[in-house]
């Protein structure tokens, strides 16, 4: 049997902030974006190349405080494209890093090695994510 996990719930304060920063700025493509009542909207956004979606929204039934979500990780093959991709949409996201020794090192990883860099950002209510380096000595 698989098991295979398809969706991600954010915690977000506003939900049309969230929506805009997720697609206009990292460039999620937008799944759903579905109201029933006024107590109930969900917003489906899936990470281009992704099987696994975010979903923003109000009534969702989860309690998490806004920005309570750290650590979701993207892969990418080039971490440098990516973070130039990011800042070009003005999303503040750090300098690539790497580590050395358990040592956080800036920069990316010098051999370019499957999971040896990243960088990260935070969504506008201070949810946290990292994106790792894969696949650049193949790309």
């Amino acid at each position: 049997m698989d098991w295979k996990l398809e969706l991600v719930i954010v915690p977000v304060s506003d939900v049309d902030r969230a929506k805009r920063f997720y697609t206009e700025q990292v460039g999620f493509d937008l799944d759903v974006d579905h109201t029933a009542g006024e107590a109930f909207r969900v917003v489906q956004m899936t990470p281009p190349g992704s099987a696994c979606s975010i979903t923003v929204g109000t009534g969702l039934g989860v309690e998490m405080p806004p920005g309570s979500v750290q650590g979701l990780h993207l892969v990418v093959s080039d971490i440098v494209a990516a973070r130039a991709e990011l800042a070009g949409r003005g999303v503040d996201v750090g300098e690539a890093f790497h580590f050395e020794d358990g040592r956080r090192v800036p920069g990316p990883d010098p051999e370019r090695r499957d999971y040896g860099s990243y960088l990260a950002f935070a969504d506008p209510d201070g949810n946290g994510w990292v994106v790792q380096e894969r696949g650049a000595a193949t790309a």
